[in-house]
């Protein structure tokens, strides 16, 4: 079984979707093994987008995620990081398909309402960031 970390993002916080978001991914055969809602600090952020950090838009990034409280959730299953990543849509709404998360939900790129890992170094980087292994109950 394969883990990956999701981030509901502050537009979708504003908007009430987190628990229609973590339907959507349950109802596509992933399990919650995790859940915590948190105000990301600027340490946090900054650790968790480090992979932008020399790019133009990472303070713009950094100050939206910690602009409202985001919930964080550890989702489990057979090629999860893949399965999330179909029902999520691609980063920009204005390419994702109508029925995924973003192409629903998502406003503009920054505004997508939910970050997904991309890979398994990245899950277990990012699940390490959020939860300890005694948090995650799978």
């Amino acid at each position: 079984m394969e883990k990956s970390l999701i981030l509901i993002k502050p537009d979708a916080m504003e908007r009430g979707l987190a628990t229609t978001i973590i339907s959507r991914l349950e109802q596509a055969g992933l399990k919650l093994t995790a859940l915590r809602m948190l105000h990301m600090d600027r340490t946090l952020a900054e650790r968790h987008y480090a992979v932008h950090k020399e790019k133009p838009f990472f303070e713009d990034l950094v100050k939206y995620i910690t602009s409202t409280p985001i919930v964080a959730a550890v989702l489990t299953g057979d090629n999860a990081i893949e399965e999330i990543r179909k029902v999520v849509g691609p980063t920009n709404p204005a390419k994702s398909e109508k029925g995924t998360i973003r192409g629903d939900f998502g406003i503009d790129i920054e505004h997508n309402s939910i970050h997904a890992s991309d890979g398994p170094e990245t899950a277990a980087y990012e699940i390490g960031l959020f939860f300890s292994e005694d948090q995650i109950f799978a």
